[in-house]
């Protein structure tokens, strides 16, 4: 059976966009930073670019998504490496690589780490009182 790890206080956040999403990923990051800062912020490839270029945050990258980056970040999850998602995809375009998404998503359900698909759920996973505490699973 696969231990899960407790979320401590600072929380390992990965930050993906589809190509149509990377500015309001950006823009929602900008609003956030203050919060976000205290975080260890990843990403895929060109998302974290940007991200860290617009706000001055580091942020790790890995592969972009379609070059495995997607799978990376799965992998990070697998490891405890991650345990929180925000990947603010585009559900009116198809995209090449579903299959590695779908198994990204898959790999964050299956190991229990809380996942924001909008700005709305980011907003409410951002503002929980779980944000400013280790959260025990």
């Amino acid at each position: 059976m696969r231990k899960l790890n407790n979320i401590r206080k600072q929380k390992h956040i990965a930050l993906i966009a589809h190509d149509n999403m990377k500015k309001s990923l950006i823009n929602w990051v900008k609003e956030n930073k203050e919060e976000l800062s205290k975080h260890f912020l990843c990403g895929t490839g060109t998302t974290s670019k940007l991200i860290s270029e617009e706000t001055s945050l580091p942020v790790r990258a890995y592969e972009s998504g379609p070059l495995g980056g997607d799978q990376q970040i799965g992998c990070a999850i697998v490891e405890g490496k991650i345990d929180f998602m925000i990947f603010f995809w585009d559900p009116l375009s198809s995209h090449p690589h579903d299959p590695d998404v779908k198994a990204l998503l898959r790999i964050a359900v299956l190991y229990d780490i809380p996942v924001a698909m909008n700005e709305s759920t980011a907003n409410f996973l951002l503002k929980s009182r779980y944000m400013e505490e280790d959260y025990i699973r």
